[in-house]
């Protein structure tokens, strides 16, 4: 049976009232705002879908309501191969909450959707608990054990990459996880009752193309989505030779640099929007089809695709002209992002876009052969790289020697941060960032808010916000007086930053 959850609004993803009488009347509708948040199981045929199938709705006795595709899986239910549940926006679960277990027991599920390949027992040490407070912990949070939740994972990953990958057999089961071919098959026969070679033609690996006709894995989201302004802001700021964004194909690509099976994957990928189906397409390049689990998830938090759109305009509705659906835009690297900021320090996203093509050019790795194009050819310079270089060899590029140093100081501190890793408090890591010579508060959390995808953050001193804030002929708020106007955002506060950010950028004389 599904388990009961408490929510005062049903897309802040913290909760949902998972009865039929709230959960019927918008499966009847295939809302799309509560794709993701809940599925539901059809005991007449023993298949659970999104609330979004295209499928006949069933009748109201027939349905369960699951809060994961986990809870639904270990109801017995299998997944539906039309709507497919493994292509559905996540449950966000950034939001902060007051108890120090259910925090722990969120970590611990955004742990195993970034990397499906790691077992419990290590999850539990990487938290800092014993297996048995985590099983405890998680179950009272998540309705399941952290083993059912790790299988579901694996599976459905397996799932997503037997239809639109072309990866062969074998491949599919390592990258998802599985220690051999026969495990998979096994495991796979007895949660979904068929042989994964069903899903492929003749059990021959398909051309990586999806249903509708392009090539690459289904992500969805939950709309709206702002895809033009999401484009605008990552077009505003791409660096020449690492990423191209061509907004008339809602499209981009870009480099990157991965670390899988404890080696670097480095190549390209390109995403593409689909705002008629609500999905975004991810077409990794070879050398990255095998790191597709560390990827998938990723990509979802780069372009923010698990957002809650309704609950966010709810809270910024007072704000001017509100950009329905704008996202918090992360990263695909947390280094890169961190260099950038340190980049654009005091200076206009143009400047610092100029500074960030001469740093590649001059210490970026050229692709693999096969995977440039005119447009991507070369890799963000690594830490290790960066870390071991003389002040003079960045100064020369047109940087500040003290900005110079301290991307060399930050450089020499990678992994080790806490930011770096996405451990520990959020202030923790504020306090660890703001630590090292050169980056300051506005720097620091700037950081957290595209590296950690921080919700709930209002960088202090910002000219713009200021400015967008300030009411004609009114005198500008001091810091404090602004910090305290930005907790009528929260806990959206970063969402709002956006918006004001996109809102002074529409302006003709907007520097910003």
């Amino acid at each position: 049976m599904s388990r009961p959850l408490t929510s005062a609004h049903p897309s802040a993803h913290l909760s949902a009232d998972l009865s039929a009488e709230h959960c019927y009347p918008a499966l009847l509708a295939r809302d799309a705002r509560f794709d993701g948040l809940w599925f539901v199981g059809v005991s007449s045929t023993g298949i659970y879908c999104r609330p979004v199938c295209r499928v006949k709705t069933p009748r109201r006795e027939n349905c369960s309501f699951f809060a994961n595709a986990a809870q639904a899986e270990a109801a017995g239910y299998r997944p539906c191969l039309r709507c497919r549940p493994e292509t559905a926006p996540a449950q966000d679960l950034r939001w902060s909450v007051t108890d120090a277990s259910r925090t722990l027991a969120r970590q611990a599920a955004q742990l195993i959707e970034a990397d499906p390949r790691q077992n419990v027992s290590a999850l539990a040490d990487r938290l800092g608990i014993s297996s048995r407070h985590l099983q405890r912990i998680f179950e009272a949070e998540h309705g399941v054990s952290p083993l059912a939740f790790l299988h579901t994972r694996r599976l459905l990953l397996a799932k997503q990459l037997l239809m639109d990958s072309p990866m062969a057999m074998a491949q599919v089961a390592e990258a998802a996880g599985f220690g051999s071919l026969r495990r998979f098959n096994a495991l796979f026969l007895q949660h979904y009752r068929l042989q994964p070679g069903s899903l492929r033609k003749s059990g021959e690996p398909p051309p990586s193309v999806t249903a509708c006709g392009e090539p690459g894995l289904r992500l969805g989201y939950r709309p709206p989505l702002a895809v033009d302004a999401l484009l605008a802001f990552l077009e505003a700021r791409a660096v020449p030779g690492v990423e191209q964004v061509d907004r008339a194909q809602r499209m981009i690509s870009r480099s990157l640099r991965l670390w899988h099976q404890g080696a670097w994957a480095a190549g390209r990928l390109v995403v593409r929007f689909q705002p008629e189906r609500n999905t975004v397409l991810l077409s990794p390049c070879s050398t990255l089809w095998m790191a597709a689990g560390s990827l998938i998830p990723l990509v979802r938090r780069w372009l923010d695709l698990d957002a809650a759109p309704e609950a966010i305009q709810k809270q910024l509705a007072c704000l001017p002209a509100l950009e329905p659906g704008l996202r918090l835009p992360g990263c695909l690297d947390r280094y890169e992002l961190a260099a950038r900021a340190v980049l654009g320090q005091q200076v206009t996203v143009a400047a610092a876009r100029t500074l960030a093509s001469r740093f590649v050019e001059r210490f970026g790795e050229l692709l693999p052969e096969g995977h440039r194009t005119p447009e991507v050819q070369r890799l963000f310079p690594s830490p290790e790289r960066i870390a071991g270089l003389p002040v003079e060899a960045i100064a020369e590029l047109g940087i500040i020697r003290t900005r110079a140093q301290a991307l060399i100081t930050l450089a020499q501190h990678w992994p080790t941060l806490a930011y770096a890793r996405q451990q520990g408090t959020q202030e923790a890591a504020l306090a660890e960032l703001q630590a090292l010579p050169g980056i300051g508060p506005w720097t620091a959390q700037y950081m957290l808010m595209r590296g950690w995808s921080a919700p709930d953050l209002f960088p202090p001193g910002d000219v713009v916000l200021k400015q967008q804030l300030t009411q004609p002929g009114q005198t500008p708020p001091s810091p404090k007086v602004l910090a305290q106007h930005a907790l009528a955002f929260s806990p959206f506060r970063s969402y709002a930053v956006l918006q004001l950010w996109h809102h002074a950028a529409q302006s003709p004389r907007s520097k910003n």
